[in-house]
C-alpha cells in the first residue's frame, strides 16, 4: 500500500531549449526525490487525456500509475511482477463516501469525550490533514518571496493545514519551461480523481497552481514534503515527445490483482 501511494504522489517537471519543445505534443518530465539517505526517479508522461508516472525504487522495482481522463480509471502497475490494480471512479466515490461517513461520526463521537482525549485526536487528524466533519482541510499558502532552483528564480511558497505547515514549493511559469498551461489539464484531472480518498496526499501530486483557486502559481520545481518521512523533489529534465498508445495502457498477459479500493468482485483476473 505504501509504495502504491508513493507511485501515486510523484510530481515534476525541467526545462530545455522552447523550440525543441514544440516538435512533439506529449510532455516528457523527469524529477529526483530523495527521502533520507534513498534517492528515487521518476518519470512523468502526459498526453492530452492520459498520464503516466513510472518510479524505479532504490532496490531497481519499477512502478508505473496510469490514468485515463476519458475513462476515469487508473492502474497501478507493476513491470517485475507483471501485475496491476485498478481504480475506477466508482471506486473513488464509494471510498470516498465511506470515509465522509466514518469521520462524520468520529466527530459526533468526539463531542461526549474528555477535553484532554477529544484534543490528542484532533491533533492526530490534523497532523493527517483531515478537518471538521471529516473533511479535508484546505491548504493555505504564504507566498515567501523568490529562491533560486537549479538555473531557474522560482516563487517560495509555505503550504499550510490546520495551521501545521506542511510543505514548501518553488514555482516558475510554465513559459519558463517552454511549456503552457493546458499541457497540464489531465494533472488536474487526476487531483480531482485522487482527493477524494487522500486529501491531503493531493497536495503532493503533479499539478500547475493557477493562482488563487490552487492558492500558488505555477509548475513547482522544488517541493519539499514536510511529514512524518520528509523528502524533496527537483526537477531534472523536461521534453516534448510523442507517445505510443501502448504507454498507457496495461501490457498484454499482466495479471489482475484486487486493489485495496476495489468493490465487491473486482478481484484478480487475467488481461
Amino acid at each position: 500500500m505504501k509504495s502504491t501511494i508513493q507511485v501515486m504522489l510523484v510530481a515534476a517537471a525541467c526545462s530545455i531549449a522552447a523550440p525543441a519543445l514544440h516538435a512533439a505534443d506529449g510532455v516528457l518530465i523527469v524529477e529526483q526525490t530523495t527521502t533520507g539517505a534513498s534517492t528515487q526517479t521518476h518519470q512523468i508522461q502526459i498526453a492530452k487525456d492520459r498520464m503516466r508516472a513510472e518510479t524505479t525504487s532504490a532496490a531497481g522495482e519499477t512502478q508505473a500509475m496510469v490514468f485515463d481522463g476519458t475513462k476515469q480509471v487508473m492502474w497501478i502497475i507493476n513491470y517485475d511482477k507483471k501485475t496491476y490494480s485498478e481504480m475506477t471512479k466508482a471506486d473513488v466515490d464509494r471510498l470516498g463516501g465511506q470515509m465522509s461517513d466514518a469521520m462524520s461520526k468520529m466527530q459526533a463521537q468526539m463531542q461526549n469525550m474528555p477535553p484532554e482525549q477529544r484534543a490528542r485526536i484532533e491533533a492526530m487528524m490534523a497532523g493527517r490533514g483531515m478537518g471538521p466533519a471529516g473533511a479535508g482541510a484546505k491548504t493555505e499558502y504564504k507566498k515567501l518571496g523568490t529562491d533560486k532552483v537549479a538555473k531557474w528564480t522560482c516563487d517560495k511558497y509555505e503550504g499550510s493545514r490546520n495551521g501545521q505547515k506542511t510543505l514548501e514549493l518553488c514555482t516558475v511559469d510554465p513559459q519558463a519551461l517552454g511549456l503552457n498551461a493546458a499541457d497540464f489539464d489531465v494533472a488536474h484531472q487526476l487531483q480531482a480523481f485522487f482527493e477524494k480518498v487522500m486529501p491531503a496526499g493531493a497536495d503532493n501530486m503533479f499539478r500547475i497552481g493557477t493562482g488563487q483557486a490552487d492558492g500558488f502559481s505555477g509548475v513547482p520545481v522544488r517541493r519539499v514534503s514536510l511529514g512524518s518521512t520528509p523528502s524533496t523533489s527537483e526537477i531534472t529534465a523536461v521534453s516534448r515527445q510523442s507517445f505510443p498508445d501502448a504507454t498507457f495502457a496495461v501490457p498484454d498477459g499482466f495479471q489482475k490483482e484486487a486493489s485495496p479500493f476495489a468493490g465487491r468482485g473486482r478481484g484478480r483476473g487475467g488481461r
